[in-house]
Order: structure tokens, then C-alpha cells, then sequence
């Protein structure tokens, strides 16, 4: 039995300069393929057991979910899981609210899954979770039939009241979101028909890599230069699987940041997963003169593993490619956090999806460079930065607004700033990456409270 994480309190944490990062670190399994393990193998019949799985707070929840709808999920050693799924019984009906806490994967994800089922489910989550945009998936369902409880705002808390009758469409998200993609294709599994996403930018595919390897048939075909369109025919089962989750390259990314920052850097990070959809952010540091090494490592669920080498780089300030966008959605923090090091200027555009994360991260991102003595500027999809050509002064504050990429981004700032950067709380990282402090410090970092 899965128990909910409590909150840490709030409290101020530093990060001081230092000379030197080293030392190889294991990537942490990833995030979004941790949370459709658990969603797939609580679905699928049989037992599935999963090495390498992110044991953070966010993925603890929707396993905890996954238990109140009927599966069985339990730990069996370190970041190894063994889930024994529904399979043709199909979900139940919970005897409570399912809470999702921050995670707006896991929520988004299960409103899709649970549409097709004849059962009530009443969903919530915390502050920040409940001011988040969920039309965006709820519209899509509607058109499938599908039935809920919002208000005009889409906001949590809500039920998704599920049906036996979803009828298959075609649908073509208005943003790039690979949440609202799965979601669709989830509710898919249940519906008459066949379900079909078209993007016009692809966005992450684990979804459909992953149901793949639960046995389910997903259909993809090119749409133009860089979308996809995807399909997925209803009333298919899914088979219990074994499988290794790959390292999370959003997780790592903070650490690769911290080799390059530092003035000297030697940091290995092992068993990244290498998907064209996740790569943006290193696609985008080797513009900028980061020349990190990668090595080849395997697979594991489906997906490419990489070892990757940064170490100390004068980096130039760069725009984004807006092709690069949706697939480095999730390290525009710590992508600013290098911009403020580099010389010249770096421009984002196209990325008006942050003002919808954990936080209005372009605002919040805006805010931490400026705390810390950097020329940043907002714009209505993106932001740009005026680099220091080295160490920004630092000195700062950072109100981390209870977002987890924040707070990991400005502690890396503090390690290479002039002076040492705070944060107002670092509760939140718990979420995605619960080794995060003991990853940096293992480096050399030196970050405490106070």
C-alpha cells in the first residue's frame, strides 16, 4: 500500500559558489515514463514489475490512484515495483477523491483514463494543481462524449463522471502538449472507433511507446517537416510487461547545467534516455558551446540510454529554435540559468505553454535572473536574457513559487554566481526529484539550510 508523501516545510535553502563539480551520477528514473508505468500496468492484465522508477512524490501519487481504482501496486525494493493490474475487470469505482497534489501529469493523464469506465471520479490537488488549466482536457473528452462536473474556469476540483459509450475522433490540440495527447489516446482505449491526435509540432512520444510495449497498436505517421499524427483503434487490452525505466533527461539536465557552470566541471551523468522528443535542451546547450560528450548505453523500456560528459564551457547566448520548443518544455528554468552566464543575448519565443506550468514560469524564470542581478525581459511567449559573459553577481532570493524547476534551478545559479542564491523553499522538489540535494552535494555543491 502506497502512502501519501507529506509536505516539508518551508524554509530557506542557500547555494554557495564553488570551484569544482565532479563526479558521476546515475540519472533518476524518469518522470513521465515512472507515471504511465504505473497507469499501464494497474491497467493491464497480469503482474508487471519495473526497476529504476522515480519514487517522487508526484508518481507516488498516481500509483496511489491506480490502487483506489483497483490495481495493486507496491514497492519491493529500491526504485523496484510490482504492479498487478485490473485487466478485463476494468477500473472500480474509488471510495474517495483522488488527490494529485501538484502532479499535472498523473491528473491530466487519469481524467482520460478513467473517462471510458462506468465510475464517478471525484479529482483534486493542491494549490497550485487546482489553479492549473484542465479544459484544455476536458474539451477533447466532451467531443468523445465524455461527462464531468467543472465550472466554466476547468479548474480542480472535479469529477469526471465515466461512460461505456465514448465515441473515437480526430482531434488537433491547439497547443503542443503531449498531456492532452495522451489523455485523448487513453480515453481512446475505451471508445468506439478509432482515436486520432494530429500535432502539428510533435510532442514527447512515451505514450506511445509505451503502450506499444503493453502489447496495444499505435499508429504514427508524419504530417509536414515536424508533426505527427497519431491513432489508436478502441477495445484493445493491454499485457502485463517487465521493463527498466530510463534516466529522466529534464532531471539530468540540472546536473549537466552544473558541470558546464562550473569553473571546473567534470560531471558523468549515466543512463539518460535519448529520445528526439526530450532532446531540445541538449540540442540547444551545444548551440550555445556547451560540446557535451555522449555515449552510448543500451535501451531500456523502449527508449535510447546515453551516458552524457559536461564539463566547464563558455557558452553564447542564442535563440531558441522554435522546433526545439516542445521537446525542452520542461528545462526552460535551468536554460535560462545558463543564458545569464553566457555572452550575448538569448531570445525564447513560442513557449507561451509556461505560463501554465507549476508556475507562469516565464514570469517566475524573469524573476530569479533579476533577483540575482541578470538583464531578463519578458515576452507575451518566451523570454529573453542579456548574459553576464561569466558569473552573474547573485546575492539573491529567489521566490521559487512553489515550482520544483525553480528552486533546482537557482540552487545551481548559486554554485557558479559571484555570491550565493537562496531559495524560499525547496519542499516542492520532492515532486520530480527527491536526490536532488544529495546528487549536488555528491558533486561538491554546497547548498544548506539558511
Amino acid at each position: 500500500m502506497i502512502n501519501q508523501a507529506g509536505n516539508v516545510p518551508e524554509m530557506v535553502w542557500t547555494s554557495r559558489p564553488v570551484k569544482a563539480l565532479k563526479g558521476n551520477i546515475r540519472a533518476p528514473g524518469d518522470k513521465s515514463c515512472s507515471h504511465r508505468a504505473l497507469i499501464f500496468g494497474g491497467l493491464a492484465a497480469g503482474t508487471s514489475r519495473f526497476t529504476g522508477l522515480l519514487e517522487g512524490e508526484d508518481v507516488l501519487r498516481t500509483g496511489w490512484a491506480m490502487e483506489a481504482l483497483g490495481a495493486t501496486v507496491k514497492q519491493t525494493g529500491p526504485g523496484a515495483w510490482e504492479v498487478i493490474g485490473v485487466g478485463e475487470k476494468g477500473l472500480s469505482q474509488p471510495e474517495k477523491d483522488l488527490d494529485f497534489g501538484n502532479s499535472g501529469t498523473g491528473s491530466r493523464l487519469m481524467m482520460g483514463l478513467v473517462s471510458g469506465y462506468p465510475i464517478n471520479v471525484e479529482m483534486t490537488g493542491d494549490e497550485s494543481l487546482r489553479s492549473r488549466p484542465m479544459n484544455r482536457i476536458l474539451k477533447p473528452l466532451r467531443m468523445m462524449r465524455g461527462l464531468d462536473t467543472a465550472g466554466p474556469d476547468g479548474q480542480l476540483p472535479f469529477a469526471i463522471v465515466g461512460t461505456e459509450s465514448l465515441k473515437a475522433i480526430t482531434y488537433v490540440p491547439p497547443v503542443a502538449s503531449a498531456q492532452v495527447k495522451s489523455a485523448v489516446l487513453l480515453a481512446g482505449l475505451n471508445a468506439d472507433g478509432t482515436t486520432i491526435v494530429e500535432e502539428a509540432r510533435q510532442t514527447r512520444d512515451h505514450t506511445e511507446r509505451m503502450l506499444r510495449g503493453f502489447g496495444v497498436t499505435v499508429g504514427t505517421e508524419r504530417l509536414g517537416a515536424e508533426g505527427v499524427r497519431v491513432s489508436l483503434e478502441g477495445g484493445q487490452e493491454l499485457t502485463a510487461i517487465d521493463a527498466a525505466i530510463p534516466g529522466d533527461p529534464s532531471s539530468a539536465a540540472f546536473l549537466v547545467a552544473a558541470g558546464i557552470l562550473s569553473p571546473q566541471g567534470d560531471v558523468m551523468i549515466e543512463g539518460i534516455m535519448s529520445n528526439p522528443t526530450r532532446s531540445g535542451f541538449y540540442d540547444v546547450v551545444n548551440l550555445m558551446g556547451a560540446h557535451l560528450g555522449a555515449e552510448e548505453m543500451g535501451d531500456a523500456a523502449g527508449e535510447r540510454l546515453i551516458n552524457v560528459h559536461a564539463g566547464s564551457a563558455q557558452l553564447s547566448g542564442k535563440p531558441v529554435p522554435e522546433r526545439l520548443v516542445p521537446s525542452m518544455i520542461d528545462e526552460f528554468p535551468i536554460l535560462g540559468v545558463l543564458a545569464a552566464f553566457a555572452e550575448g543575448e538569448t531570445v525564447v519565443t513560442g513557449a507561451e505553454e509556461l505560463r501554465v506550468k507549476e508556475s507562469d514560469r516565464i514570469g517566475a524564470v524573469v524573476a530569479m535572473l533579476r533577483a540575482n542581478g541578470v538583464d531578463a525581459e519578458e515576452r507575451p511567449d518566451g523570454f529573453a536574457v542579456q548574459g553576464c559573459g561569466g558569473p552573474p553577481p547573485g546575492g539573491g532570493i529567489v521566490e521559487t513559487r512553489h515550482d520544483h524547476r525553480i528552486a533546482m534551478s537557482a540552487l545551481v545559479m548559486g554554485t557558479a554566481s559571484q555570491n550565493p542564491v537562496s531559495v524560499d523553499d525547496i519542499s516542492m522538489i520532492a515532486t520530480s526529484y527527491p536526490d536532488f540535494l544529495s546528487h549536488m552535494a555528491e558533486l561538491g555543491a554546497d547548498i544548506s539550510e539558511g
